[in-house]
Protein backbone atom coordinates (compact mmCIF):
# COMPACT_ATOMS: atom_id res chain seq x y z
CA UNK A 1 0.00 0.00 0.00
CA UNK A 2 1.44 3.19 -0.98
CA UNK A 3 1.83 6.13 1.78
CA UNK A 4 1.27 9.68 0.81
CA UNK A 5 4.89 10.02 1.12
CA UNK A 6 5.22 7.59 -1.58
CA UNK A 7 2.71 9.04 -3.65
CA UNK A 8 4.58 12.70 -3.64
CA UNK A 9 7.70 11.56 -3.98
CA UNK A 10 6.89 9.59 -7.09
CA UNK A 11 4.58 12.39 -8.39
CA UNK A 12 7.78 15.09 -7.59
CA UNK A 13 10.32 12.81 -9.54
CA UNK A 14 7.73 12.25 -12.58
CA UNK A 15 8.10 15.99 -12.53
CA UNK A 16 11.68 16.69 -13.36
CA UNK A 17 11.71 13.69 -15.70
CA UNK A 18 9.81 14.41 -19.13
CA UNK A 19 10.47 10.83 -20.09
CA UNK A 20 8.87 9.34 -17.15
CA UNK A 21 5.39 8.16 -17.38
CA UNK A 22 2.78 10.25 -15.08
CA UNK A 23 2.56 8.59 -12.24
CA UNK A 24 0.08 5.90 -11.10
CA UNK A 25 -2.03 7.30 -8.87
CA UNK A 26 -3.19 10.15 -11.22
CA UNK A 27 -3.58 7.36 -14.38
CA UNK A 28 -6.33 5.04 -15.23
CA UNK A 29 -5.68 1.80 -13.02
CA UNK A 30 -3.92 -0.96 -15.57
CA UNK A 31 -4.33 1.92 -18.52
CA UNK A 32 -1.78 3.32 -20.79
CA UNK A 33 0.44 6.26 -19.40
CA UNK A 34 -1.09 8.12 -21.60
CA UNK A 35 -4.62 7.31 -22.71
CA UNK A 36 -6.55 10.00 -19.54
CA UNK A 37 -7.06 13.53 -19.56
CA UNK A 38 -5.09 13.50 -15.63
CA UNK A 39 -1.95 12.42 -17.67
CA UNK A 40 -2.94 15.29 -20.43
CA UNK A 41 -3.09 17.68 -18.08
CA UNK A 42 -0.19 16.58 -15.76
CA UNK A 43 1.79 16.33 -19.06
CA UNK A 44 1.02 20.68 -19.43
CA UNK A 45 2.11 21.06 -15.83
CA UNK A 46 5.20 19.14 -16.15
CA UNK A 47 6.21 21.01 -19.01
CA UNK A 48 5.17 24.46 -16.96
CA UNK A 49 7.21 23.53 -13.99
CA UNK A 50 10.37 23.15 -16.54
CA UNK A 51 10.01 25.96 -18.40
CA UNK A 52 9.10 28.35 -15.04
CA UNK A 53 12.89 26.73 -13.66
CA UNK A 54 14.67 27.69 -17.10
CA UNK A 55 12.93 31.33 -17.01
CA UNK A 56 13.83 31.67 -13.53
CA UNK A 57 17.80 30.91 -14.80
CA UNK A 58 17.63 32.91 -17.61
CA UNK A 59 16.19 35.88 -14.80
CA UNK A 60 19.37 34.98 -12.28
CA UNK A 61 21.82 34.51 -14.63
CA UNK A 62 21.47 37.55 -17.87
CA UNK A 63 24.92 37.59 -18.34
CA UNK A 64 25.70 34.42 -18.72
CA UNK A 65 22.55 34.24 -20.75
CA UNK A 66 23.88 37.17 -22.93
CA UNK A 67 27.32 35.67 -22.80
CA UNK A 68 26.16 32.23 -24.63
CA UNK A 69 22.87 33.44 -26.78
CA UNK A 70 19.09 32.41 -25.99
CA UNK A 71 19.14 29.25 -27.29
CA UNK A 72 22.21 27.69 -25.82
CA UNK A 73 21.31 29.13 -22.52
CA UNK A 74 17.64 27.33 -22.84
CA UNK A 75 18.98 23.74 -23.76
CA UNK A 76 22.06 24.26 -20.88
CA UNK A 77 19.25 25.30 -18.34
CA UNK A 78 17.29 22.61 -18.98
CA UNK A 79 19.77 19.82 -18.99
CA UNK A 80 20.68 21.55 -15.20
CA UNK A 81 16.89 21.14 -14.39
CA UNK A 82 16.85 17.79 -14.90
CA UNK A 83 20.23 17.20 -13.05
CA UNK A 84 19.43 20.14 -10.15
CA UNK A 85 15.52 19.98 -10.06
CA UNK A 86 14.13 23.01 -7.63
CA UNK A 87 13.57 22.16 -4.40
CA UNK A 88 12.38 25.64 -2.93
CA UNK A 89 9.80 27.37 -3.64
CA UNK A 90 12.12 30.64 -3.79
CA UNK A 91 13.07 31.00 -7.27
CA UNK A 92 15.74 33.54 -6.34
CA UNK A 93 17.28 30.23 -4.41
CA UNK A 94 17.10 27.99 -7.44
CA UNK A 95 20.96 28.24 -9.44
CA UNK A 96 23.22 28.06 -6.64
CA UNK A 97 25.41 25.07 -8.21
CA UNK A 98 24.95 26.64 -11.76
CA UNK A 99 28.01 27.99 -11.74
CA UNK A 100 29.85 23.94 -10.82
CA UNK A 101 27.60 22.63 -13.44
CA UNK A 102 28.81 24.98 -16.05
CA UNK A 103 32.48 24.50 -15.04
CA UNK A 104 31.60 20.38 -16.16
CA UNK A 105 29.70 20.96 -18.77
CA UNK A 106 31.37 19.38 -21.97
CA UNK A 107 29.30 21.99 -24.52
CA UNK A 108 30.73 24.99 -22.36
CA UNK A 109 34.39 23.78 -22.75
CA UNK A 110 35.28 26.74 -25.20
CA UNK A 111 33.84 28.93 -22.58
CA UNK A 112 35.59 28.61 -19.88
CA UNK A 113 35.38 31.35 -17.59
CA UNK A 114 31.30 30.92 -17.70
CA UNK A 115 31.04 29.13 -14.06
CA UNK A 116 32.37 31.71 -12.36
CA UNK A 117 30.67 34.86 -13.91
CA UNK A 118 27.61 32.59 -12.77
CA UNK A 119 28.80 32.38 -9.39
CA UNK A 120 28.80 36.27 -9.39
CA UNK A 121 25.66 37.07 -10.76
CA UNK A 122 24.24 34.27 -8.49
CA UNK A 123 26.38 36.53 -5.67
CA UNK A 124 24.61 39.68 -6.39
CA UNK A 125 21.11 38.14 -6.11
CA UNK A 126 21.72 36.70 -2.76
CA UNK A 127 23.28 39.88 -1.76
CA UNK A 128 19.92 41.95 -2.84
CA UNK A 129 17.78 39.34 -0.83
CA UNK A 130 20.26 39.44 2.06
CA UNK A 131 19.46 41.09 5.69
CA UNK A 132 19.52 44.59 6.46
CA UNK A 133 22.08 45.99 8.59
CA UNK A 134 23.76 49.78 9.34
CA UNK A 135 26.82 50.15 7.32
CA UNK A 136 30.28 51.03 10.24
CA UNK A 137 32.20 54.13 9.69
CA UNK A 138 35.82 54.20 9.62
CA UNK A 139 35.98 56.77 12.36
CA UNK A 140 34.74 53.74 14.50
CA UNK A 141 38.77 52.23 14.24
CA UNK A 142 39.30 55.94 16.10
CA UNK A 143 37.40 54.77 18.99
CA UNK A 144 39.99 51.90 19.76
CA UNK A 145 43.18 52.61 21.51
CA UNK A 146 45.78 52.56 19.03
CA UNK A 147 47.96 49.92 20.73
CA UNK A 148 45.37 47.64 20.55
CA UNK A 149 43.67 48.31 16.64
CA UNK A 150 45.56 45.49 15.21
CA UNK A 151 43.64 42.65 17.58
CA UNK A 152 40.57 43.93 16.19
CA UNK A 153 37.96 41.78 14.95
CA UNK A 154 35.95 43.53 11.64
CA UNK A 155 32.07 41.81 11.21
CA UNK A 156 30.85 42.31 7.53
CA UNK A 157 27.87 43.17 6.51
CA UNK A 158 25.22 39.64 5.75
CA UNK A 159 25.27 40.72 1.69
CA UNK A 160 28.71 40.81 1.57
CA UNK A 161 30.25 37.87 -0.45
CA UNK A 162 33.99 37.56 -1.76
CA UNK A 163 34.80 35.64 -5.31
CA UNK A 164 38.12 34.88 -6.64
CA UNK A 165 38.77 34.11 -10.05
CA UNK A 166 41.43 33.42 -12.69
CA UNK A 167 38.98 35.41 -15.32
CA UNK A 168 37.88 39.40 -15.54
CA UNK A 169 34.96 38.18 -14.15
CA UNK A 170 33.56 41.56 -13.15
CA UNK A 171 34.50 43.12 -16.21
CA UNK A 172 32.90 40.14 -18.34
CA UNK A 173 29.99 40.48 -16.06
CA UNK A 174 29.81 44.79 -16.66
CA UNK A 175 30.36 44.11 -20.29
CA UNK A 176 27.66 41.59 -20.81
CA UNK A 177 25.27 43.90 -18.89
CA UNK A 178 25.86 46.87 -20.99
CA UNK A 179 27.93 48.57 -17.45
CA UNK A 180 30.73 48.82 -19.54
CA UNK A 181 32.60 48.05 -22.90
CA UNK A 182 33.66 45.15 -23.85
CA UNK A 183 37.03 47.05 -25.16
CA UNK A 184 37.47 47.22 -21.25
CA UNK A 185 37.76 43.72 -20.87
CA UNK A 186 41.25 42.07 -20.78
CA UNK A 187 41.00 38.49 -20.95
CA UNK A 188 44.28 38.19 -19.21
CA UNK A 189 43.40 39.77 -15.90
CA UNK A 190 42.27 37.74 -13.13
CA UNK A 191 39.54 39.71 -10.91
CA UNK A 192 38.64 39.17 -7.04
CA UNK A 193 34.77 40.54 -6.97
CA UNK A 194 33.29 41.97 -3.90
CA UNK A 195 29.69 42.36 -3.62
CA UNK A 196 27.76 44.02 -1.20
CA UNK A 197 24.66 45.39 -0.43
CA UNK A 198 24.87 48.28 2.62
CA UNK A 199 21.47 50.15 1.13
CA UNK A 200 19.13 49.07 -1.96
CA UNK A 201 21.74 48.79 -4.30
CA UNK A 202 23.74 46.03 -4.58
CA UNK A 203 27.42 47.05 -5.42
CA UNK A 204 30.29 44.72 -6.80
CA UNK A 205 34.27 46.17 -7.35
CA UNK A 206 37.33 44.71 -8.36
CA UNK A 207 39.74 44.28 -5.72
CA UNK A 208 42.81 45.76 -5.98
CA UNK A 209 46.08 43.49 -5.29
CA UNK A 210 46.26 41.87 -1.96
CA UNK A 211 42.88 42.91 -1.39
CA UNK A 212 41.23 39.85 -1.67
CA UNK A 213 43.65 37.90 0.65
CA UNK A 214 43.13 40.86 3.19
CA UNK A 215 39.10 40.82 3.02
CA UNK A 216 39.10 36.73 3.05
CA UNK A 217 41.09 37.07 6.13
CA UNK A 218 38.66 39.48 7.88
CA UNK A 219 35.40 37.65 6.95
CA UNK A 220 37.44 34.10 8.31
CA UNK A 221 37.39 36.13 11.75
CA UNK A 222 40.85 36.97 11.86
CA UNK A 223 42.18 39.99 13.37
CA UNK A 224 42.96 43.07 11.57
CA UNK A 225 46.83 42.44 12.53
CA UNK A 226 46.37 39.19 11.18
CA UNK A 227 44.59 40.35 8.05
CA UNK A 228 47.25 42.78 7.15
CA UNK A 229 49.99 40.42 7.55
CA UNK A 230 48.37 38.04 4.58
CA UNK A 231 47.92 41.00 2.23
CA UNK A 232 51.01 42.25 2.95
CA UNK A 233 51.95 38.45 1.86
CA UNK A 234 49.98 37.84 -0.70
CA UNK A 235 51.14 41.22 -2.36
CA UNK A 236 54.82 43.21 -1.75
CA UNK A 237 52.61 46.81 -2.07
CA UNK A 238 49.96 46.01 -0.28
CA UNK A 239 48.93 49.67 1.75
CA UNK A 240 46.91 48.40 5.26
CA UNK A 241 45.35 52.30 5.16
CA UNK A 242 44.14 52.59 1.92
CA UNK A 243 42.68 48.96 1.74
CA UNK A 244 40.85 49.90 4.57
CA UNK A 245 39.57 52.77 3.29
CA UNK A 246 38.51 51.23 0.43
CA UNK A 247 36.44 48.62 2.09
CA UNK A 248 34.78 51.06 4.98
CA UNK A 249 34.04 53.24 1.71
CA UNK A 250 31.73 50.20 0.61
CA UNK A 251 29.86 49.68 3.48
CA UNK A 252 30.84 46.09 3.89
CA UNK A 253 31.44 46.15 7.28
CA UNK A 254 29.32 46.57 10.61
CA UNK A 255 30.36 45.87 13.58
CA UNK A 256 34.39 46.40 15.25
CA UNK A 257 34.89 44.06 17.98
CA UNK A 258 37.79 44.55 20.17
CA UNK A 259 38.11 42.35 23.06
CA UNK A 260 40.80 44.41 24.94
CA UNK A 261 39.23 48.10 24.34
CA UNK A 262 35.93 46.52 26.49
CA UNK A 263 32.74 45.97 24.33
CA UNK A 264 32.13 46.38 20.37
CA UNK A 265 31.85 49.77 18.25
CA UNK A 266 28.34 50.26 17.31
Amino acid sequence: MHTLADSQAAFARALTDPSAPAPEDIRRPGGDASDTPQTKRFDVYRNNVIVTAMDALGDTFPAVRTLVGDDFFRATARVFFEQSPMHSPLLFRYGESFGAFLDTFPPAGSVPYLGDVARLEFARLQAYHAADAAPLSIAALGEIPPETVAETRLKTHPSASLLRSRFPIVSLWGASSGLMSSDDVDMNRAEDALTVRPGLDVDTRILPPGGAAFLASLMEDQTLGEAAARGAESDADFDLSAHLAGLFETGIFIEAINSRSGCPSP
